[in-house]
């Protein structure tokens, strides 16, 4: 447990560049296609880690303060602009709000992982638990972006589709 801060601070600082990178040197027709109907984009994903950034800021805040808080549905909740951002657009405010975050996490003590809080759907949660639900959740949102974008090649591999069946993406039921 004592080097889980250290752990996920250097997951959460490779995120942004991770995406900085993709939506500036991949063909902007491959980022918004859903891998199949009901799943997300790539670019759907990088909304919804802008969206929940803030909610780890807040959820940040309301451990330290020890005050409950409310779950984040995000099919219901988060901006939704009516006219969207440019890939890069959207990585830069992620960017911008990630080091937002890792200024917050930098305060946060190995004894504050023990501080405790309601969820409103999981019930009492620590900060030590939250931590690491955020880098997982960076990772397995990067990794949800990555299946998106191998979908089209994976189709178009022929007899090597064998190889990728751990990727292929069906609809859901």
């Amino acid at each position: 447990m004592e080097k889980i801060l250290s752990l996920v601070c250097s997951v959460l600082k490779t995120t942004p560049s991770y995406w900085r990178s993709l939506t500036e040197a991949l063909p902007l027709e491959l980022l918004p296609q859903a891998p199949a109907p009901g799943q997300w984009s790539a670019l759907e994903c990088l909304q919804h880690l802008i969206d929940t950034e803030r909610i780890f800021r807040f959820r940040l805040q309301c451990l330290l303060e020890g005050k409950d808080f409310p779950a984040f549905d995000p099919d219901k909740q988060g901006p939704k602009p009516s006219t969207p951002p440019s890939p890069p657009e959207l990585a830069a405010e992620f960017a911008r709000l990630r080091a937002e975050s890792l200024q917050a996490l930098s305060r946060i003590e190995l004894s504050d992982l023990g501080r405790k809080a309601r969820h409103q759907e999981l019930g009492i949660v620590t900060m030590g638990e939250m931590v690491h639900e955020w880098a997982a959740h960076d990772l397995n949102h990067t990794v949800q972006a990555e299946r998106a974008i191998m979908q089209p090649f994976i189709r178009g591999c022929g007899p090597w589709q064998k190889y990728f069946s751990d990727h292929v993406v069906r609809a859901d039921k």
